[in-house]
């Protein structure tokens, strides 16, 4: 059964088949809906329910409390329409990434090896201007022979090629493929941009970046950005991965931290015995032991679910307010299942 629900900021009606979110069907239909992890984790798309009923799959009580949803809020993400509906999105956000969604036909130029099983892919856009995006977005990219997979921007919005992260992860259909068999030329599909998690420039206090993985891919494009565009306050960039090993760009951050004094780059091993090179343990640990009061700052956060959430406890418990925390959460194929029903 197919459920009508209204999407107020856009003056749109949508049409939600049974099973499905009205952040997805939203987002399939072109609405630039605000959202972020779209698993019920961050509540980036927190929203009023004006009429109607819906169910809330699971989430977490930082995303919606129960004091929130008696007050008629729901999630987008999670919020499964059982009467037909209104909804509108909170506001507050003064700054909204409004960028034209395109399909671009691009070409590999160049495959990188950042570390044991992440590649640094740059394409070259072959029809048109380069992708606009807001630094923090993503794009639905198709590379040959493998299923249509989200990847976030790495290079800075404006830059004539495109570049993404792409770790290969066990059974991962696309990534298996991309590790394997991509080359220089072979066409490529990028559609977008997509996501809520990116960077908020009219924003003057200090700026909170926690990535883990390939998550860096997102955190480069918002502190790149950012030191551009000559934002002058505090940058602390928290760099989670396993091993030395698992480290790259390193010596990247080292240098834009060397050239800008409000840059601090700290990046953490969580399976390495102490050593006087790195620091060790857990990134989040890393952040409550080193900030102590965050109201005021604005958070990017982008990784694994286990990471962004650790992340999400301790930067609230350090005083920072909810709608100042954006996250990215980058699912593995074994993860994906449980958030399918909120992905777009």
């Amino acid at each position: 059964m197919t459920r009508r629900v209204d999407i107020r900021q856009a003056g749109l009606t949508i049409d939600v088949p049974e099973g499905r979110t009205i952040l997805e069907v939203a987002l399939e239909a072109g609405i630039p809906y605000p959202h972020g992890c779209r698993s019920g984790r961050c509540g980036s798309c927190k929203s009023r329910l004006v009429s109607g009923e819906v169910d809330l799959l699971d989430h977490t009580r930082f995303a919606l409390s129960d004091a929130e949803k008696t007050q008629g809020l729901i999630l987008a993400c999670r919020a499964l329409p059982r009467t037909d509906a209104a909804v509108a999105w909170l506001g507050g956000d003064e700054e909204v990434a409004d960028h034209p969604r395109r399909r671009l036909r691009c070409r590999v130029v160049a495959i990188e090896d950042a570390t044991h099983d992440i590649k640094r892919v740059r394409l070259a856009v072959e029809d048109g201007a380069p992708l606009a995006f807001t630094a923090g977005q993503y794009a639905r990219v198709t590379f040959p022979g493998a299923p249509t997979r989200d990847y976030s921007m790495a290079n800075w919005p404006g830059e004539p090629e495109l570049e993404f992260h792409i770790r290969r992860v066990p059974g991962g259909a696309a990534t298996a493929r991309i590790h394997a068999l991509l080359k220089l030329g072979d066409p490529v599909t990028v559609e977008g941009p997509f996501g809520s998690s990116y960077l908020r420039e009219k924003h003057a206090g200090p700026i909170l970046c926690v990535a883990g993985g390939s998550g860096l891919a997102p955190i480069k494009s918002i502190v790149e950005t950012a030191l551009a565009h000559g934002m002058r306050q505090p940058i602390h960039v928290y760099f989670g991965a396993r091993a030395e090993r698992d480290l790259y760009l390193a010596d990247h951050f080292e240098g834009l931290e060397a050239r800008h004094p409000n840059l601090t780059f700290t990046p953490v091993l969580s399976e390495s015995p102490p050593q006087p090179k790195w620091r060790t343990g857990f990134v989040t640990d890393a952040v409550g032991q080193d900030l102590h009061d965050l109201d005021g700052w604005k958070a990017y956060v982008a990784g694994p679910p286990a990471m962004v959430d650790a992340a999400m406890a301790i930067a609230t418990a350090r005083g920072l307010r909810r709608e100042d925390l954006h996250a990215d959460v980058f699912f593995t194929p074994e993860e994906a299942p449980a958030a399918r029903a909120a992905s777009a």
